[in-house]
């Protein structure tokens, strides 16, 4: 052998074993680090729940590799063909650990030594344990969860129920924000006969509205209710308005657009095919058709847009004749919403009197600039004049311009240019301010005597700092409840800085879990860095082994308006990578379970979590083409 190639693959090899001792001594300072900052929160590890202990050391483990910028040595470990931490989220310690043994294999190979032995702890799916303990079993062919919010006709529609469970629903989410606990009961006696009926379990999530920030109420408008037929784009009416006319009290399992109250006397005489007849406030003539006649009511048909006032006369006809007139009852007043542009002032005060429109001269000038309350007064002590404001999930934009005790001044500053309406129990974010939320409401205190005797997991919502989850878990411990599951909601700025504290805390509890609701949380961190946070999110929650609900709007145009969006099927596709995925309220939900059950089972064959699956491609049989 020539001189030249001997000194070459000399050059060559000392290269290759410079390149693997400094790729050693890099893992070797990365496995260092994790274990420094596991020591530093040993106290915190030591109040873990005994279950979630090994879990917590892994999520410090992630949380050290994460804090500096790992990119150069993932290629060098990849032009190694070794594993470049990619999926290490659930086992880093393991992960470096068998790196390191490779490296030392090769180290090995250039200098002769003896070859170590491969020795570190295997890692198993303590995520999937977990994700049992807290959401139950997963539906047959599908491993992710299916959680539903309910809303109000829930507590009456046990069909409805009974089919959302046959459907493949694992998790019933109760909003605690809405409606009372006699509705919540009905709501859980019909989930609870469901299950015994159906023979699948569903657990039942109770989600505590916490310190959110919510317009106040506003002067009520006109007793006047509007009711409309179903139309297309060309104005041309493609169903009837459907109407329920019966006595108070006596109510409807159907779906309905309105319900309209009425004695018991005028309904008992209704036929199917009668007309109802009337002058609406506009005074332009209209009728009902009476479709139905049964269980104390009527339905009836509209065929035009309709505003009925309190006490609107009506006539019933049969055949032509006049049978009977009467007065309709009380209808809702209708909500005035503020209405506001860009550059005009709004006024939020600490009174919890009714808000109102902005009042004007003659000429257009503002005499008085609109007005609303806000839910949380205690607040204005905390904010500072130039921080930003949000109104009804973004939608409305300003700045504080002035702050007193009593009330803040605010400059609209992004709304629709012809006026955009803030109504009443809308949300305020205030993502710059730092408003030290960190307790349970009064309304959350009583809302739990009611909810620990039905729920298997409570949803802790507007969560910001540690003591607020400890909190919950006191209150739990105090009524025997410790076997009850926490979910963490993930819907502020500040939730977000302080997630690993957060997941400390939470740990405490076992069983426990995440929910990104990502409608708040783009509006606290804005919509451009969304994609990136709920990444950041799914890999700390992956790396403490508890599971995750991806939350908001999935397949929401479906389920109001019963065909989806192909922005909607990717992102569900894409919510694969969460553990369990929540669908909202609507006419078309069943629709929505169907198609994102169907989803949930295709994706699971091609990516778990964030790895993707190789299974055989379909797109074409290459041999096959070959012979046509």
């Amino acid at each position: 052998m020539e001189v030249k190639e001997v000194v070459r693959k000399t050059e060559k090899k000392n290269c290759g074993q410079k390149t693997v001792s400094t790729l050693l001594t890099k893992i070797t300072k990365l496995q260092r680090e994790a274990l420094v900052l596991e020591n530093t929160f040993e106290a915190q590890v030591q109040k873990v729940h005994p279950d979630l202990q090994e879990s917590a050391k892994n999520l410090l483990h992630y949380l050290a590799l994460r804090k500096q910028d790992n990119r150069d040595l993932q290629v060098d470990l990849s032009v190694l063909g070794l594993s470049s931490l990619g999926r290490a989220e659930s086992h880093v310690m393991g992960s470096l650990t068998a790196i390191q043994n490779q490296l030392q294999v090769l180290e090995a190979n250039y200098t002769g030594a003896p070859q170590p032995q491969v020795a570190f702890k295997p890692w198993n799916s303590i995520l999937k344990r977990n994700l049992a303990a807290l959401l139950g079993p997963g539906s047959e062919g599908r491993e992710g969860r299916i959680m539903v919010t309910f809303s109000t006709e829930f507590a009456t529609d046990y069909e409805l129920v009974k089919s959302l469970l046959l459907a493949g629903m694992n998790c019933a989410r109760i909003n605690c924000a809405h409606d009372d606990k006699k509705v919540w009961k009905k709501m859980v006696e019909n989930i609870k006969t469901a299950e015994q009926e159906v023979g699948r379990p569903c657990k039942i999530l109770f989600d505590l509205m916490g310190p959110k920030l919510r317009t106040g109420s506003v002067s009520p408008g006109p007793e006047v209710l509007g009711i409309h037929p179903t139309f297309n784009e060309l104005g041309e009416i493609l169903s009837p308005a459907k109407v329920w006319l019966a006595p108070k009290g006596v109510g409807t399992q159907q779906l309905v657009t309105a319900s309209l109250k009425i004695s018991e006397e005028f309904v008992s005489q209704l036929q199917p095919g009668d007309e109802i007849r009337f002058q609406d406030a506009r005074r332009r003539k209209r009728k009902f058709t009476v479709a139905e006649a049964q269980g104390g009511g009527a339905l009836l048909h509209l065929q035009k847009s309709s505003f009925l006032r309190t006490g609107t006369e009506v006539c019933h006809f049969r055949d032509g004749q006049e049978l009977q007139q009467e007065r309709i009852g009380k209808v809702p007043s209708v909500s005035m919403p503020l209405l506001l542009q860009p550059g005009q002032t709004l006024v939020l005060h600490r009174d919890p009197k009714p808000g109102a429109p902005a009042k004007y001269d003659k000429d257009g000038n503002v005499l008085e600039p609109a007005h609303i309350s806000c839910t949380l007064p205690e607040i204005f002590a905390r904010v500072k004049a130039g921080e930003p404001i949000l109104f009804d999930d973004g939608e409305i934009e300003g700045v504080i311009a002035e702050v007193q005790p009593e009330y803040l001044q605010i400059k609209i500053t992004a709304a629709e240019d012809t006026g955009s309406k803030l109504k009443p129990d809308k949300g305020i974010n205030l993502p710059e301010s730092d408003l030290r939320l960190f307790t349970l409401t009064e309304k959350d205190n009583a809302d739990l005597k009611f909810v620990v005797k039905h729920a298997d997991i409570v949803n802790l919502s507007f969560v910001s700092h540690p003591e607020m989850v400890e909190e919950l878990q006191r209150a739990l411990a105090s009524y025997k409840a410790s076997h009850v599951g926490i979910m963490l909601k993930i819907e502020t700025k500040a939730a977000f800085n302080n997630l690993p504290h957060l997941l400390l805390t939470l740990m405490r509890n076992h069983p426990a879990g995440i929910m990104i609701a990502r409608g708040d949380l783009a509006v606290e961190l804005g919509w451009k860095r969304l994609a990136e946070v709920q990444e950041e999110i799914l890999w700390i929650t992956e790396a403490a082994h508890l599971p995750v609900v991806w939350a908001t709007q999935v397949l929401e145009t479906l389920t109001k308006k019963g065909r989806p969006s192909r922005a909607e099927v990717t992102d569900a596709a894409m919510a694969q990578r969460a553990d369990c995925v929540m669908l909202n309220k609507g006419r078309y939900i069943l629709k929505s379970m169907d198609m994102l059950d169907d989803i949930m089972k295709r994706m699971q064959q091609h990516q778990y979590k964030k790895t993707p699956l190789l299974r055989m491609l379909h797109v074409s049989d290459l041999e096959a083409s070959l012979g046509k």
